[in-house]
């Protein structure tokens, strides 16, 4: 990548016009060396606006990531973590997953400004543009094996729940196994890839993507409805203190669920399931798709649904859960 890439957009963070004799005086370079970094951040997604006479702006002015803002939202628990902020990566889980085989510490965290190919669940991609999207992950170890760690999508989406909570969005609720939703559309995606064996010591990385702010044509690749943050809080948020309320909260659920289990979380999560009591649609990884109301969520996270059939167990795996109107 162009090393003056993101410095200009650092630079043009702020929605307003620059002219390309400003910027490239600012970085003691030449207009056209300006002009060939800007070409590399159109190449990545990022939509830059182009008038002549007045130079170069983003379409909205847009928060990146501050490493002290981010340490200094976490508070007393920041010791845990090991924090690595990039400007750009294909995807945060990708590579936290390589980093993981090499050694990776404990409670590593790698988010990214923009993430160009970022991994949604069931091999769907999730859409991040530049300011649109907080996408972030955390590495995880376990002493336990990879059989213990049941439930443990359902433990990350409380540590969202009461981060969400902390900032006005009560609206916030959860659905089974790994999506936040508000009014029914999706506000943030969790997933999670494991190493290491069933019965010893096991690593997770938890993927999470969460909407700040979606704009019209991002959202026509988004194959479900979406919401932003942007839309339903009270107040603008700052993408960097949210990140370090998120690592707090993330820090806490995560110690609970090492010590006792999905089973001490699980009356939280029930009272923030989105479809407890309501009918839904199952799509099952051989292709058929079942209806039944969903009763409750079993200590070990497995989701039971009153079906047709009686009442039935669903681990998360390759089934996908909707509302039926």
């Amino acid at each position: 990548m162009n090393n003056l890439t993101f410095p200009i957009l650092r630079l043009l963070a702020d929605g307003r016009f620059h002219s390309g004799e400003a910027i490239a005086q600012h970085f003691n370079v030449s207009r056209t060396t300006v002009w060939s970094a800007l070409q590399e951040a159109e190449a990545l997604g990022v939509e830059i606006f182009s008038v002549r006479g007045r130079g170069y702006k983003l379409p909205e002015a847009i928060t990146l990531l501050d490493r002290d803002a981010v340490l200094k939202a976490i508070g007393e628990e920041r010791a845990w973590f090991n924090l690595e902020l990039h400007d750009q990566l294909e995807s945060t889980n990708s590579y936290l997953m390589k980093q993981a085989s090499s050694g990776a510490a404990h409670a590593t965290c790698v988010a990214a400004s923009l993430q160009t190919r970022g991994k949604g669940r069931r091999g769907r991609a999730w859409q991040a543009g530049l300011g649109s999207s907080l996408t972030f992950s955390l590495l995880w170890r376990f002493q336990t094996g990879a059989a213990a760690l049941s439930g443990l999508s359902l433990a990350v989406g409380i540590a969202l729940i009461r981060a969400l909570h902390t900032i006005g969005v009560s609206a916030a609720k959860l659905k089974w196994p790994n999506d936040v939703l508000v009014n029914q559309e999706k506000l943030a995606g969790i997933l999670i890839e494991l190493q290491g064996d069933m019965e010893g010591p096991s690593t997770a990385v938890i993927g999470i993507g969460i909407n700040l702010r979606l704009p019209e044509n991002l959202k026509q690749h988004i194959d479900q409805a979406a919401i932003d943050l942007e839309t339903v809080t009270p107040q603008p948020v700052n993408s960097s203190e949210f990140l370090g309320l998120l690592l707090k909260n993330l820090a806490n659920v995560l110690s609970e669920f090492e010590n006792n289990g999905f089973e001490s979380l699980r009356e939280e999560w029930m009272r923030h399931h989105a479809y407890q009591g309501q009918t839904v649609s199952l799509s099952l990884p051989d292709g058929r798709e079942m209806q039944g109301v969903v009763n409750s969520i079993a200590p070990d996270g497995v989701l039971l649904v009153e079906t047709n059939a009686g009442m039935q167990r669903f681990s998360a795996g390759e089934i996908s859960l909707r509302g039926v109107s």
